[in-house]
This record gives structure tokens, sequence and C-alpha cells, in this order.
């Protein structure tokens, strides 16, 4: 709980222009006068000056938090200030050694070999860097100093190295002892033998003070709608610009193996798009812990998604996910008495003392730890937007030529993210046009400027499947042709970049399905006939999904109907229980005007806007974004003038029928005597 206070306390570390910056104070407990080091914790991360995040080491390389915590002051018990250093763990690189590979006899179900040392040593972990792969065993490993009395050190562990994935894991660590001999047993149940590895290297133990337990704050979790074979989640993290490089997955089930990708957004071109930080792979074979981990790079945003590859899987049980943060320095202080820590003023310098000349002198591990108390607030004022409204006013528009106006409901809070519909997306210039034509005026006329943002996950519109007799000719019944015909009616015509997702509850079944469109007669065809759009094989068998996605190719711009045929051969009709539209989906980000405002969309011949808040682009991702909403779409006067007066089909009804009547007039006064 106390580092879920850090992230309610990280909101209000912006500044307002003109005001006094936010400040905070904590108290700090001494065991008793003296020095003391304290460990950095999250709280104060999110509360400070943001730290980097830089690579120190050479065999084995840490990622350590460097320049950080420049606001940082602390005082005594007189209110003097108190000189501090930041000190990191003396930890050096790790020492590693060959040893002699020894084989021992196979069993049945198992192999392996012994390392010998030579001599007895103190180690704590185990190499295999140059055994070939690729290879995925699970193990046992025990140790001994005389090779008659065996202790268990990893009773149960797996290695990999799978080539295609770029994914190596040949080291196994235990708890540091004097040993000479390592004794590796492969669990041959499953998997071929191993063979003897060209070298086995075994790191010495190290003596010396620790660096402090890496950080870890628990992140809020929202799972967003997905498309088949994948979960999405995003997670919020208690501040941006934070030295997190990794999360700490909790999960359920006793094997995993899934792809993962965590992405943050960033401004790319014309847009806002999500953007890879880190990816990995979620491995468990039996084993008891239920976290797993995946490395990221430091996130700048304060809002990070997370994509879990279910493939044919349920959905990956996902309890909790924590942020984990790179190595941090200890505090080292000359504690007079009890202390308080004053930070948050983000315009101060790092302070320089004198106390710097005994850095090489400092023993953290003889030290006694001093302890945090709860933070309070000096000074809290309200949250500001980086962005002075006023200064980013749009210049004015004439909306006559648009076809489509829609109310606005602003949300709380100056700041606004609109997620734009189904019938944006088909009756804007899109995507494509880089939504040329969508633009956001207010009251006065004026233009309010937008940033657009992808978002990961996709805009899934539910839709039927109605069984249907079908007018195309080859879709008629046949003798010995058993085909399942279905109607499914689109939102819209011509829809950028959709699929459709059917989903059955069939166990196992395997089925010829195509989608596309029925056309009418016309110079090419003599009957109406059917255009196909897709057409794949769709099966199931034990484990595999129960869904299928189909790419909706806008083939006939103006068709608002889909035809689903599935072929049954000689098998009851396949159940269809869902049908799913899944599109691009896409927010607008502004800045909420004095008046109420409205978006417009629908004139064809409008340039993409290019708008100054692009240049403040990071600000507005950082910030925090309240939901807005929009009316249901209704056609401006200007979308009825521009309608013709009837309609395509209308006027070939009306020609032919017209003809009918010329042709019969013909008739009659060809009947008629001279």
């Amino acid at each position: 709980m106390r580092l879920l206070a850090g992230a309610a306390l990280a909101a209000v570390i912006a500044q307002t222009p003109g005001a006094p910056a936010a400040r905070f104070t904590r108290p700090i407990a001494v065991a008793a006068p003296g020095p003391q080091r304290l460990a950095i914790d999250a709280t104060l991360v999110a509360g400070g000056a943001a730290f980097t995040v830089v690579t120190r080491g050479d065999t084995q390389p840490r990622l350590v938090a460097e320049g950080g915590l420049s606001d940082l002051r602390l005082t005594g018990p007189d209110g003097r200030e108190v000189p501090y250093l930041l000190v990191y763990a003396p930890v050096a690189d790790p020492q590693w050694t060959a040893a002699t590979v020894l084989p021992i006899a196979p069993t049945s179900k198992t192999s392996g070999f012994e390392a010998d040392l030579g001599s007895v040593r103190d180690v704590d972990g185990l190499d295999l860097r140059r055994s070939p792969g690729p290879f995925m065993k699970r193990f046992s490993l025990e140790a001994s100093a005389d090779r008659e009395h065996w202790t268990l050190v990893v009773p149960e562990g797996t290695m990999f190295d799978v080539p295609e994935r770029q994914l190596r894991h040949v080291r196994a660590a235990f708890p540091a002892g004097a040993y000479r001999y390592l004794r590796v047993t492969w669990d041959d149940t499953h998997s071929a033998r191993m063979p003897l590895p060209p070298d086995v290297m075994v790191r010495l133990a190290r003596a010396g003070a620790p660096p402090p337990p890496p950080l870890t704050v628990p992140l809020a979790i929202e799972r967003r709608p997905s498309e088949p074979g994948r979960s999405r989640y995003h997670l919020t993290l208690p501040a941006r610009h934070l030295p997190i490089v990794a999360l700490r997955l909790e999960v359920g089930g006793t094997y995993v193996f899934r792809a993962l990708t965590v992405t943050e957004a960033r401004l790319a071109a014309w847009q806002a798009a999500p953007v890879t930080i880190g990816e990995g792979l979620l491995f468990r074979d039996r084993a008891p812990d239920p976290t797993l981990q995946v490395p990221i790079q430091p996130p700048s945003q304060s809002e990070i998604d997370l994509v879990v590859e279910d493939g044919s899987n349920p959905p990956l049980e996902l309890h909790s996910v924590a942020a984990v943060f790179a190595e941090m320095p200890w505090i080292y202080v000359d504690a007079p008495g009890p202390l308080v820590a004053h930070y948050g003023d983000v315009s101060l310098s790092r302070p320089s003392y004198d106390l710097e000349a005994a850095r090489g002198a400092v023993q953290l591990d003889a030290l006694p730890e001093a302890r945090w108390g709860e933070p309070s607030v000096v000074q809290a004022p309200p949250v500001p937007l980086p962005i002075d409204p006023a200064a980013l006013a749009g210049g004015p528009l004439d909306v006559s030529s648009f076809r489509y106006s829609r109310a606005l409901t602003a949300g709380d809070g100056p700041l606004q993210a609109l997620p734009l519909d189904a019938a944006v997306l088909a009756h804007s210039a899109g995507p494509s046009r880089e939504f040329a034509d969508v633009r956001i005026v207010d009251g006065g006329g004026r233009q309010v400027p937008r940033l657009v943002e992808r978002r990961p996950e996709p805009l899934l519109v539910a839709l039927a499947a109605a069984a249907a007799a079908p007018s195309a000719l080859e879709l008629q019944p046949k003798p010995g042709s058993h085909q399942s015909i279905y109607h499914v009616d689109l939102p819209y015509a011509a829809l950028p970049d959709a699929s459709l997702v059917l989903t059955t509850s069939a166990p196992v079944f395997q089925r010829h399905v195509s989608i596309g469109y029925e056309r009418p007669a016309d110079r090419g065809h003599r009957d109406p006939w059917f255009l196909v759009a897709r057409s794949v094989e769709w099966s199931r068998g034990e484990g595999a999904p129960s869904s299928l996605t189909l790419a909706v190719p806008p083939a006939v711009p103006d068709a608002t109907q889909l035809t689903l045929v599935v072929d049954e051969g000689d098998n009851s009709a396949l159940p269809i229980t869902g049908v799913q539209l899944m599109l691009p989906s896409y927010h607008l980000r502004f800045v909420r005007p004095a008046s109420a405002s409205r978006l417009v969309y629908g004139s064809p011949a409008m340039e993409v806007p290019r708008y100054d808040l692009a240049l403040l682009a990071p600000a507005v991702l950082q910030a925090d974004a309240a939901p807005a909403s929009m009316a249901a779409e209704a056609p401006t006067p200007a979308a009825a003038a521009q309608e013709p007066l009837i309609s395509p089909r209308m006027f070939w009804v009306i020609l032919a029928v017209a003809v009918i009547a010329l042709l019969g007039v013909l008739a009659a006064l060809l009947r008629k005597p001279v």
C-alpha cells in the first residue's frame, strides 16, 4: 500500500506556470545518530527528479539508475541541511573458472555429466555457454566437496536454447558453497539425450555488500478488447520517465509458453502509434514460482500496453503485474538524529557537499539501515496541462462542405480523448489520407487542434449471420452439394482494414469457408453472380482455437452486405455462434475549448491539417486524458444537397420501366392497320 501511495502522489509533480513547484516532505527514522544507509524506494523515485538507466559491467552487465534525485534535500532535527551521498554497492564483475567435464552413467530416463574444479572452491553458478542448440531440457544439479556426500542445490530447473526465437538460458545459479564437483542430471523422459558439453564454466562466489533489493511496484491492469488468439492489457505506471527495466508477471497454469510484447505510444509521422519497448517469452515447466519476468526499455510515458500471444490456448491467467526498477544507489548520510527528506522541486540542481571526500571510505555493509516514514504534501497545486488552450486555437473553418457533424460531450479535465467509431472510419478520408477531413470546431467556428493516436487494441463491432436464400447462380442448391449460406450486414461500406471474426462451438471440424459479395447481372454475367473476396480452409482439432479471422477487402466499394458460404461436405451444419467486425482503433486527443464543440468530416477536398499541437505531442501523450464522446451520426444539409435525386438502382428501374412502356407503345402502333 505504501508503494501505491507513491502512485497517487506522483501526479502532483507538475508545475503551474508562475507558481512555486510542488514539494513533498517525508520523515526518516534512524536507529541511532551516526552514519546510516537508506534505500531508495518507489515513492521517492516517482516524486523526485528522474533517473536514467545505463549499463555497467563487462562480463555480466548490470542496469543501473543514475543521475536522479537532484532535488533531494535532507534536514536534521534543528532544520539545518544535512549532507548526503548517493553510493552504489561495490559489485565486482563475476569471476568464472573452467571445470573438467566427466561423463556419468545414463539410465533409461536420465543422462548427464559432472564438472570437476580440481579443488574445493566457493562457487554459486554454472554456465553451459558453448552447448549447441536447439534444446529444452529439465535438469537437477547436485554439488559435493568429496564426491561422496552430495547436496541437491537445484532440485528442478530448465535450460533451453531456441535459436529461431533468439531465446537462450543455459545458466544455473545456486546458494554459494564450498564444492569441487557439480553433477547435472538431464531429464530425458520427453526429449532426446544431450551430448556432453564441450566445456563448463563455474562462477566463483563473491563477498561484499549486495545492492538494495530490486524496487518493484504493483501496476493497475485493465483488460482491453482483442482479436482471437491474443490478450491485451493496459497498464498504468506511477509516473512517467521511471527507470523501469522489466515487468514481473504473476500467472496461473502449470505449463506456460507464450510470446509477449510491451508497447507505448510515441509520435511517428502524422500519428501517435504503438512502439515496442520490450518482448520476450513467458516460459514455465512445472516450476513452483508463479512469477515470470520480461525485460523492457525504460518507458517515457505513464501508460503502456501488454500483448500476450495466446495461440491455441485459452487466455493467460494473469493475476498481477509489477514494474521492476533498475539497480538503485543507497543514500549515505551521517545523521545527527531523525531526518526529514524534501523533494519534488525539479528546478533545483544537484547539491555538492564536502562529504564527497569520504566516498571512498564508505563501507555500506557495515552500516545500520534507516527507514522511511509516510510522505506528506507540502504544496499540491492542481495538476495543469502544460499547454495554454488559448495559444493553440486553430484557424476559422467553413463547415458548409462537410457531410457529417456530431456534437461532442467532453469529459472531466482539460485534455480529452475521443474514440473514433466505425461511422467516422467509413465516411471520412480515413487513415489512408491521415484523417485529412476529420476536424473539431468550437462554437465560434474555429478549429480545435487535435492529435491522432493509433491504439493497439482493435475496435470490435458485433454483427449477426442470418441464414439466407442466395440470388447468385453458383450458390444455388445442387445435388451432392451441401452448403450453408448466410448474409452478414455491415454497418457501413468501404471500411478500412476490416476483418471478419467467426466463432463456433463445434469441437472438431474441417470446412471450406468463403466470403464475398452477391452481384446483379451485368455485361459480363447473364445471371446474378458471386464475387469471392476470401476463401480458406477452417479446421479445429484438440486444443485448436474456435475462431477464424478473414480480411474483408473493399472489392465492392458500395456493398454493405457480405455473403458467407460454408461448404459442409457430408456433415451437419457448422454452428456459427458469433460474428464480429474488427477495425483499427483511433483516438483524437485535444484540449477542450471553452465553448461547445463538434466533430465534422466528409469533405473529400480537404488537405491534411498541420497544427502546432504536434510540437507538443510528448506532453499531450504523457498527460492524463478524460474520455469524450459524440452524438450519433446524422447527415448535414450539405450531405442532402450532394445526394442524387434518385439512387442508381432506382434510376435503372425507372429506365427499364420506361423502355418496356415505349416498346409497348411501339408494338401497338405496329399492330394498327394502315
